[in-house]
């Protein structure tokens, strides 16, 4: 390669990280994903590897970290904070123990420290006599900024430690992260007011930490982790990276309680891949696994290169995040004449799996997104979480066009309509458009609902596309004849698919109104309008004022059924089925019983193991009480099962009662 060539290439690629370093350390804006920043950094070293005579020491590649902003005092650190070498597979694991016991001239099996990376702002906390005194960010690695008022609004965070033995001068390493699920709430609540949201927890948490006014700082959830020491004075602790931490929980400080030990090669690969498996449901984002050699002695030994320690290393995960472009937009009718937009990308590998599509909700978040076909966009996928674009990127915007909403249905041609507070739009055709005719039929003979054994999705989709059934009522004169030409359809499948759609004529009022599909109208509502209403005659001409009397039913799913019952199409449906010969026992008006937990509000979070949580629903509303999806001041119990999240932590917040599973069960069980 042109030697002129390979000086403007490597110029262009310090150039480039210098501002996502910018961006991403200072401004905590990032516009690219950290899976290309670290490909641009890789690509940078093996440049400067493979050309000596254009490696500087200046260069980003030698750097950790951004610049301090101006606004904050700097602070000099006494030991640099340096960032991590990374790997990215087994083998790469591998040849860094190999590295280490080379320079150690030591063949024997290592014992590691295996810790989380998490996602967040590294930050040093200084203790003299164990007092807080300082706080400060990593910045560019040797200067940081002081940040030590909004450290302190960190509630995690001791101000002073306790117990004994605490050395005179602490200087404690960790990261500030912003929890998933408070991340989640904080960003709906911004975009709830056309306020900033952030990008992710990573950027939520260094922008609140870097808030001029400390009073905000103390507004955002913000927690601690701590993962290491820097200063020691007049102190001394275990020669063992592990015990040090263990110590520094024993003095108040947060610690995850994913940190192990590992003796071998192959355990810290299986800690790798047990913490990836763990990954979806810890309560704070990560993006690896860090491996650091545990004996201090061995530590200092080893050393350190420019930006990174010899002896730590992390292992990534698959990115979660990636950059592609967005092809174009495609409109899909749901069930219920939902019109959702769906990105076609250009195939990109993220979170484990090659991504083409994903969701965009409905015009609202494309508007949010300020999202054109054309665009440069970033992709999410956590896990098994549906894809979606997190942002668009400020690219080729002269060869970008604007995503048209259509305003008739792309299946039926019939009007799309958006009513005034609601985020979807939808299609008017109800029944008619084939789109829905589909699942709105599979929907009726489902299991929960008519029950119609036999009667599948691809017989549904086989029955719509001859034009052999156009609504629920057409299945009640389908034939064995007409069935037997059916792909897959022989006479045994036709003669017990039709006696299976006989046999479901006799029902429930709560399995019929389920069956009808009516919007968020579920199994309990269903069973709560059949108790309260009787007849489906009354259910039928109940006005909004009725309807807000009956248990779990607010003002949405009010009109949702009032509207349904208002529409002339849907009234055919139903006096066609009940034609048809569909029946069911008349419900006697229940007498007025005692309800011991009326005025009782339960919340239920986590996993419970005897019961599921719809049944645990059910069972408490039987008894009068309420149950919320949200803790507050006005919540009575908080029912917490396993891997409860932040309920469970705002309950304990506003000293509201928690029972366990087997405290529920003994409540049921005490009436």
């Amino acid at each position: 390669m042109n030697q002129s060539i390979i000086a403007q290439k490597i110029s262009a690629l310090r150039q480039a990280i210098q501002t996502h370093n910018l961006n991403y350390y200072t401004l905590d804006a990032p516009t690219i994903t950290d899976a290309e920043y670290d490909r641009q950094i890789k690509t940078l070293r093996e440049l400067e590897e493979k050309y000596p005579e254009y490696a500087t020491p200046n260069s980003p590649s030698q750097s950790v970290g951004g610049p301090v902003l101006e606004n904050f005092s700097k602070v000099a650190h006494e030991l640099p904070m340096l960032s991590l070498g990374n790997v990215y597979s087994e083998e790469e694991l591998a040849e860094f123990v190999e590295r280490i016991q080379k320079q150690l001239k030591n063949t024997q099996a290592l014992t590691f420290c295996v810790e989380p990376k998490l996602d967040g702002l590294a930050i040093s906390l200084l203790y003299e006599h164990g007092k807080l005194i300082r706080a400060a960010t990593r910045g560019d690695g040797a200067v940081g900024e002081d940040v030590t008022y909004n450290v302190k609004t960190i509630k995690n965070i001791p101000h002073t430690l306790k117990g004994d033995n605490i050395p005179e001068r602490l200087e404690v390493r960790g990261e500030v992260i912003m929890p998933i699920a408070e991340f989640n709430a904080f960003n709906q609540l911004a975009i709830a007011n056309d306020a900033k949201s952030f990008v992710n927890p990573r950027n939520a948490a260094a922008g609140s930490l870097r808030q001029l006014d400390s009073n905000i700082t103390a507004q955002r959830p913000l927690a601690f982790y701590s993962y290491g020491l820097g200063v020691i004075e007049n102190g001394s602790l275990a020669n063992s990276h592990y015990q040090r931490l263990q110590q520094l929980k024993a003095w108040g400080l947060p610690l995850t309680q994913e940190v192990t030990l590992e003796t071998s090669t192959q355990g810290c690969f299986e800690a790798y891949t047990r913490l990836l498996q763990k990954r979806p449901t810890l309560p704070y984002e990560i993006d690896g696994i860090v491996y650091k050699v545990d004996d201090i002695e061995l530590q200092e030994q080893l050393g350190f290169i420019a930006r990174s320690p010899r002896w730590a290393t992390a292992h990534k995960f698959p990115a979660q995040e990636e950059q592609t472009r967005l092809l174009n937009v495609e409109f899909q009718v749901g069930r219920t004449g939902a019109i959702t937009p769906v990105a076609i990308l250009e195939p990109v590998f993220v979170g484990g799996v090659t991504v083409s599509r994903a969701s965009l909700h409905n015009a609202d978040e494309i508007q949010r997104l300020n999202l054109k076909i054309g665009n440069s966009v970033i992709i999410r996928r956590a896990a098994d979480v549906i894809p979606q674009i997190v942002r668009a990127l400020p690219d080729d915007q002269q060869n970008s066009r604007d995503i048209i909403f259509p305003t008739t249905c792309p299946v039926c041609d019939s009007e799309i309509e958006r009513i005034e507070d609601e985020a979807i739009a939808r299609c008017t055709g109800g029944l008619y458009c084939a789109a829905q005719r589909k699942e709105a039929i599979k929907y009726f003979a489902s299991r929960k609902a008519m029950n119609i054994d036999g009667l599948g999705e691809k017989v549904v989709e086989q029955l719509v596309d001859e034009n052999l059934i156009h609504t629920p009522a057409d299945l009640f004169s389908l034939s064995v004849n007409q069935l037997l030409p059916l792909e897959r359809i022989g006479q045994k499948k036709a003669d017990n698919l039709i006696h299976a759609i006989s046999q479901c004529k006799q029902t429930t009022l709560p399995k019929f109104l389920l069956a009808l599909g009516i919007r968020e109208v579920g199994e309990a509502t269903a069973k709560n309008l059949a108790d309260y209403f009787l007849t489906l005659e009354a259910l039928k001409q109940a006005s909004m004022e009725d309807l807000l009397k009956v248990d779990d039913v607010g003002d949405i799913v009010a009109q949702h059924i009032v509207a349904f019952f208002r529409q002339k199409h849907n009234q055919e449906v139903i006096s066609a089925l009940l034609a048809a010969g569909i029946h069911w026992p008349a419900i006697k008006a229940k007498e007025q019983q005692a309800q011991p937990l009326a005025g009782k509000t339960f919340v239920l979070t986590g996993t419970l193991t005897q019961m599921d949580r719809n049944e645990a629903k059910q069972a408490l509303q039987a008894l009068g009480a309420k149950v919320s999806g949200s803790v507050s001041k006005n919540t009575s119990y908080v029912v917490a099962g396993e891997a409860a999240g932040s309920k469970l932590s705002k309950a304990q917040e506003l000293g509201i009662t928690i029972l366990d599973e087997a405290e529920l069960l003994q409540l049921l069980g005490s009436f």
